[in-house]
C-alpha cells in the first residue's frame, strides 16, 4: 500500500506540526510505502536536500520516507491534481483550512488548527463530504465539530519521544522556551516571556542568577530583532539554529519551561490564536522541566489536572509562580516528578496504537 502524508507547510517550516507528521511517517508499518508530499514550487530544493534538512531537525533517519513535490495547492489543472491522488491507498492531508478533491481510496484530513469557521459555498461542502476528519487535540476537535458541523472521527495527539525520559536530570538554573519566532496566528509570544523575565528579576531578586533560553527557527526577522533589543541587558540566550541533540541537552538542563501562546486572547472568540496542542511543553515535561504556561487550548490537556496550578494568566502570575518554585527546591522537584509522569500519557506506545487505528491497520 502507498500512503501519502500531504502538508502545505513542507519543506519551509520546522515546527511541532512538522515533527508530528514525521512521527506519523516513521511509525507506520515498514511494509507500507510512505510519501510526504508538498506543493510544487519553482524554488523548492531537491529531495536529498529536503531529507537532510528534516533529518537534522528530526534527529533521526528518514530513509524510508520519500519527499515529493505535488500539484496539489498549485495552479495545476483540476484533472492533473485529481489523477495525482489516485495512486494512493491513503491520503492523509494536513489542512490549512481548505480541502481538495481526491481519488485516493481513503481520505483523511488532519486539522492542527482549530478553525473557527469553514469556508462557505456549495463546492466546499461537497468536498467536505469526501473526507474523514482527524485532529491533533481534543481542543481542536471540539472547535472543529462546532464550526464545521461534522463529527471528527479520530484524534491523533503528538508523541513525546522516549529518549526524553532517559535524559540526565542534572538540572541548572535555566528557564527554557522552544518555539518559532513569528507573529501571526498562534504566535509564541517571546516578547511577553522577555517582559516576564525582566519583571521577575525586578520583583524577586532571588531569581537574579537564573537565565532564560529562547530556542526557535526564524520566520519573522523583524520580530526577532525586536526580541534581541528587548533582551539585550538581560541574561537571555537566543538560539535560532539548534540541532535535535543540542535541543535534547537543553531540555535535560532546564529546570522550568515557559510558554505564552494565547496570552491575552479570548479563546472562545479566537481559538486559532491559542496553543492548539503544545508538543514542546510535553517534551520539556518528559525531561523533567516544570511547565509554567498559559493553559489555554490544547495546553490544558497537556497539563492534566496534576499541573493546573502552574497555569498563569497575567505577567505578575508568571513571575510569582516561577519565583515560588525557585525559592522552594522541594516544590520544584515535586512538580518535576509530576511533569515526567504526566508526559508519559503521550508516549510512543500509545501514539503507535493511535496511528494504527487512524489508518485502520491491524
Amino acid at each position: 500500500m502507498k500512503v501519502c502524508l500531504f502538508s502545505p507547510y513542507f519543506p519551509d517550516h520546522f515546527g511541532g506540526g512538522e515533527r508530528h507528521l514525521l512521527d506519523i511517517a516513521t511509525h507506520l508499518p515498514s511494509e507500507l510505502q510512505v510519501v510526504i508530499a508538498f506543493p510544487k514550487r519553482n524554488s523548492s530544493p531537491d529531495e536529498f536536500q529536503i531529507r537532510q534538512q528534516y533529518e537534522r531537525f528530526y534527529g533521526a533517519s528518514l530513509a524510508r520516507v520519500s519527499f515529493v513535490a505535488s500539484p496539489i495547492k498549485t495552479t495545476a489543472g483540476f484533472l492533473e491534481k485529481l489523477l495525482w491522488t489516485k495512486q494512493f491507498s491513503y491520503l492523509f492531508a494536513v489542512s490549512d483550512g481548505s480541502l481538495f478533491f481526491s481519488l485516493a481510496k481513503k481520505n483523511i484530513v488532519h486539522l492542527q488548527i482549530p478553525f473557527a469557521s469553514y469556508p462557505s459555498g456549495v463546492l466546499n461542502r461537497l468536498k467536505l463530504r469526501f473526507w474523514e476528519l482527524n485532529t491533533n487535540s481534543e481542543f481542536t476537535k471540539s472547535v472543529i465539530e462546532k464550526s464545521w458541523n461534522k463529527e471528527v472521527s479520530s484524534v491523533l495527539q503528538p508523541m513525546v519521544a522516549s529518549e526524553l525520559f532517559s535524559l540526565n536530570q542534572q538540572k541548572e538554573k535555566i528557564i527554557l522556551h522552544v518555539g518559532r519566532f513569528f507573529t501571526q496566528l498562534h504566535s509564541k509570544r517571546q516578547d511577553i516571556l522577555v517582559a516576564n523575565f525582566r519583571l521577575m528579576r525586578e520583583q524577586h531578586p532571588a531569581t537574579s542568577d537564573w537565565k532564560l533560553v529562547l530556542v526557535g527557527t526564524v520566520e519573522n526577522s523583524d520580530y526577532l530583532d525586536k526580541i534581541r533589543r528587548a533582551s539585550a541587558d538581560l541574561p537571555i540566550e537566543i538560539k535560532t539554529s539548534c540541532s535535535r541533540q543540542e535541543l535534547l541537552e537543553l531540555y535535560a538542563k532546564a529546570s522550568i519551561y515557559w510558554h505564552a501562546t494565547g496570552f491575552g486572547v479570548d479563546e472562545s472568540a479566537h481559538p486559532e490564536q491559542v496553543e492548539h496542542f503544545g508538543i514542546t511543553t510535553v517534551e520539556a515535561m518528559a525531561a523533567g522541566a516544570v511547565p509554567v504556561v498559559v493553559a489555554k487550548g490544547g495546553q490544558r490537556e497537556v497539563l492534566g489536572s496534576e499541573l493546573q496550578s502552574l497555569n498563569w494568566e497575567t505577567q505578575e502570575d508568571c513571575a510569582s509562580i516561577t519565583s515560588k518554585l525557585i525559592a522552594n527546591p522541594s516544590m520544584l522537584q515535586k512538580h518535576s516528578s509530576l511533569a515526567i509522569e504526566r508526559a508519559k500519557v503521550f508516549g510512543e506506545e500509545r501514539f503507535t496504537n493511535q496511528v494504527r487505528t487512524v489508518f485502520a491497520i491491524g
